[in-house]
């Protein structure tokens, strides 16, 4: 007869209940779970994927040339400064398209300004006429870095914003050249998600420039290096959109934040947040030199306050006020927390599956597992008799043993 001796069979007991025990919370839903399941015992139940428990398929577009206009706009700022600072004149400097295009008031003075320009940036490309037109653009090499960079950090921010909100198992997945495929399961706010993934979130910090008027700015008539951008929650005595004269020079990126966190200041919902120490270095330093002058803070185009700086902020954070309730000042922190969209994103395609089919085959899934486990313990009855059931097996009285060597 075969013998087990007991320390196997508490072994096996305990490895079944361990088993058991992990496997239980898998018969609750997760309200249940969370309310009367005890703390102390596992909790963790298997994640179902998009076809069995539905959820939300997106296909998103990263409109990448947002980010190489971006590039050349940039590109016309420091052009501009290198010609002043070697005093050459020039004349009509703006974008064309991806390219940036000028003019010199003397001729003479073509070969200076090419060589100036030609060691002003590696990834561009300096051409000229005889007649003193330049054209500068960006290589293909930098085109093509730009375009991958700029899809590799989409998904990446996609990513950690979706993380952000708790959704199990996501599936983010990169189609072709600009495109991102995010199918996420068992979702209960399909709207707020894509709010999430649709806003670039990309702050800067600039200074109002206080020499244009309310009827300048009404015309449209801004000196170079300033852009006109609306508030985002103010109006004027009309009901219309204020606008802010807001210099384009960044003085501080919101690359540099390392957390944001919503709170409440004076019963209002805010959101406050911490620069790492470059950046609260560089947050100081202009705070310092620009006392009373007001500081715009800007994101993703719109003006959410220009409050005066009174005195220097050398700690490296701040508040944002706005008219936020407890939800978007929620989601302003993670956005902000998670990081900016190097471009903006287009949904192409947004297809919901529901959950009737998933549940039809954990249902099938069910019945198939009771049939297979009545059908082994059938056999085992069958064919070995009552020991078959207790997995007890008595050897044959008519099989000797082998001799031992």
């Amino acid at each position: 007869m075969l013998r087990i001796r007991l320390w196997q069979v508490i072994v096996v007991a305990l490895i079944c209940a361990v088993s058991v025990l992990f496997a239980v919370p898998n018969l609750f839903n997760k309200e249940s779970l969370s309310e009367s399941y005890p703390d102390w015992l596992p909790s963790q139940q298997v994640n179902l994927g998009l076809d069995l428990q539905g959820g939300s398929h997106l296909l998103l577009e990263v409109q990448i040339e947002k980010v190489l206009i971006e590039r050349i706009e940039a590109l016309v700022d420091d052009v501009r400064g290198a010609l002043r600072a070697e005093r050459i004149g020039y004349t009509g400097l703006k974008m064309k398209g991806l390219t940036v295009i000028f003019q010199l008031t003397d001729v003479e003075k073509s070969d200076a300004a090419y060589e100036l320009l030609s060691d002003l940036d590696r990834e561009v490309e300096v051409n000229r006429d005889d007649q003193g037109a330049f054209v500068l653009s960006l290589t293909d090499s930098a085109i093509a870095e730009r375009k991958s960079s700029a899809l590799g950090q989409s998904i990446e921010i996609i990513r950690r914003r979706i993380d952000e909100t708790g959704v199990a198992e996501p599936t983010i997945q990169r189609q072709g050249e600009d495109r991102i495929l995010v199918q996420l399961p068992g979702i209960d706010d399909p709207e707020r998600l894509k709010r999430l993934l649709g806003k670039t979130a990309k702050m800067s910090f600039h200074l109002v420039d206080q020499t244009v008027t309310d009827s300048d700015l009404a015309r449209g008539r801004l000196p170079p290096g300033t852009m006109k951008l609306p508030a985002d929650d103010e109006v004027d005595d009309a009901g219309n959109p204020r606008y802010y004269p807001i210099r384009k020079r960044v003085m501080v990126s919101g690359d540099s934040l390392v957390d944001s966190q919503p709170t409440f200041q004076d019963n209002q919902a805010v959101v406050n947040f911490r620069f790492d120490a470059s950046g609260a270095k560089k947050f100081g330093r202009v705070t310092q030199e620009n006392v009373g002058r007001p500081f715009a803070i800007v994101l993703d185009g719109k003006v959410i306050s220009a409050p005066v700086i009174r005195e220097a902020i050398l700690g490296g954070s701040g508040v944002i006020s706005g008219n936020f309730n407890t939800q978007s000042a929620r989601d302003l922190a993670l956005l902000l927390r998670a990081g900016a969209l190097p471009a903006p994103m287009k949904i192409l395609e947004e297809r919901t599956v529901g959950p009737d089919l998933g549940a039809d085959s954990i249902d099938a899934g069910k019945i198939a597992s009771l049939i297979g486990l009545a059908a082994v313990l059938i056999f085992m009855l069958l064919y070995y008799g009552l020991f078959g059931i207790v997995t007890h097996v008595n050897e044959s009285p008519n099989v000797r043993s082998s001799p031992r060597l």
